[in-house]
């Protein structure tokens, strides 16, 4: 799975210079510490190491980074992108002068601790959903300029991805309801007049509002924070008017909480925890002493 997952690496000339800039943040005129422990003809080897359970993931940014910062370097991927680690896990394997290894610790270990939480926490909620057809999407609730690699981890946890910005699906929002009067019907037709290509979702509040969007046959309904109860009455109501409109469950979805709204029937639930309140997962580099 992993291979497959790295083809989708969101690798650009984008990515490439947001690695510059934080290079430039971190090193800024110069690695001040490294200058005076480490000759800049010594050279050394080390090890990224899991300290905890979890999925890694954003391995490819190692290339990336040190073929910047110094292309002498030499990254050794062990693992691939979506492999579950436990303590002790060997990631990937670093080789070269010890100074530019040294230098770029922090800001490889700041990419990966990050995306590796994201799939860590995305692939504990796909297990809470098994056995069931509910997915696990995220939102559009990412760190500025991180969308498509907080993206790309949740797909390495296992989970799918929502729209990638406002501009790949139409979907109506309470403030677009407000905006636009109430008027949805209209709304949705100005949508498949304008932008025939593009999936229509449209959120609802009530059971009232789903039973005014129903027959519209969009290809999403967003319940937003309706409870487990009112999600099992929304999916018997698409089902009984044999709807092939897709379910979608928002709002204060957690890990106790998941599994009920996933066995009620509804075909998705957008988790915003996934992206905008991760906990890293822990990854370490052992360097070796000379």
């Amino acid at each position: 799975m992993g291979h497959d997952l790295e083809s989708g690496f969101p690798a650009g000339e984008g990515l490439r210079e947001f690695i510059r800039l934080a290079l430039v943040e971190d090193v800024g005129s110069g690695d001040v510490s490294t200058q005076i422990s480490v000759s800049g003809s010594e050279t050394s080897a080390g090890n990224l190491v899991a300290r905890e359970d979890g999925v890694v993931a954003g391995l490819p940014l190692l290339d990336l980074l040190y073929g910047e910062l110094d292309p002498a370097v030499k990254v050794e991927r062990v693992l691939t992108d979506g492999t579950p680690v436990q303590p002790g896990s060997v990631v990937a394997c670093l080789s070269g002068p010890v100074s530019s290894i040294l230098t770029g610790e922090r800001t490889a270990l700041n990419f990966l601790q990050f995306l590796g939480g994201i799939a860590s926490l995305t692939a504990q909620y796909v297990a809470a959903v098994k056995g069931t057809a509910c997915q696990v999407l995220d939102t559009r609730k990412t760190l500025p300029g991180y969308r498509a690699l907080s993206k790309y981890a949740v797909l390495c946890g296992g989970g799918k991805n929502h729209r990638m910005g406002l501009y790949d699906r139409v979907m109506v929002k309470d403030n677009h309801w407000a905006a636009g009067n109430g008027q949805i019907e209209q709304m949705v037709a100005r949508s498949r007049r304008e932008f025939p290509e593009l999936a229509i979702e449209i959120e609802v509040d009530t059971l009232e509002q789903l039973a005014q969007v129903l027959p519209l046959k969009v290809d999403w309904i967003l319940l937003d924070n309706f409870s487990v109860a009112d999600t099992a009455t929304a999916v018997e109501k698409r089902d009984s008017v044999r709807s092939v409109t897709l379910l979608e469950s928002s709002g204060n979805i957690n890990l106790d909480t998941i599994s009920g709204y996933a066995r009620t029937g509804v075909d998705a639930a957008s988790v915003g925890r996934l992206t905008h309140s991760v906990r890293a997962l822990d990854l370490g580099l052992d360097l070796e002493s000379r």
